[in-house]
């Protein structure tokens, strides 16, 4: 863990290469991540939703959607990795969709239900892949060349980073 609000879990870093049991845990932990986020913000009133995880960031409002986004995004970027030659993907920003209306103020349970369904279909379509679908790459806008199996990683982390975010909240807030 981490003293910095940013990153409670330390910030990311590509792995060079993942057995197949660390691949197996990142895949658990993308397939955990929705049960995990619903668990964190459970009980939660709305003036707690519209608290920012830390100064000058989301909300936990902010947070839940970001998560239903970013997850969708990374989902089709991975179908496109699998299916075409090197597919070059657009990064988005991020910031401007979370300070669009939906994402401001609209209910988190359409988000957490998303991500479940999502995550459903994502796991068992990583756990389809073979060793040379987890080699196949995209190029992002922002990150380069990226490997399927990285991507695992990345997305693996990221769903425990950000309820990490909501988790420190609480604890600090003394929300329970």
């Amino acid at each position: 863990m981490s003293d910095d609000l940013r990153y409670p879990i330390g910030k990311f870093e590509f792995p060079e290469s993942l057995s197949n049991s660390e691949l197996e845990s990142m895949i658990q932990q993308i397939a955990e991540a929705p049960g995990r986020l619903s668990e964190v913000v459970s009980g939660l009133q709305e003036q707690q939703l519209d608290t920012p995880y830390r100064p000058g960031g989301w909300t936990v409002r902010q947070v839940v959607h970001h998560l239903a986004d970013s997850h969708l995004n990374s989902y089709v970027r991975f179908k496109l990795a699998v299916t075409e030659d090197e597919p070059t993907v657009k990064g988005y920003d991020e910031t401007l969709w979370a300070e669009l209306e939906d994402a401001r103020t609209g209910d988190i349970g359409n988000s957490l239900q998303l991500l479940e369904s999502l995550h459903r279909r994502w796991v068992s379509f990583l756990r389809s892949l073979g060793p040379n679908q987890l080699a196949r790459t995209f190029h992002h806008s922002e990150l380069g060349p990226v490997r399927v199996g990285q991507n695992v990683a990345l997305y693996a982390w990221h769903g425990r980073h950000h309820v990490a975010h909501v988790a420190a909240l609480r604890r600090r807030e003394g929300w329970g």
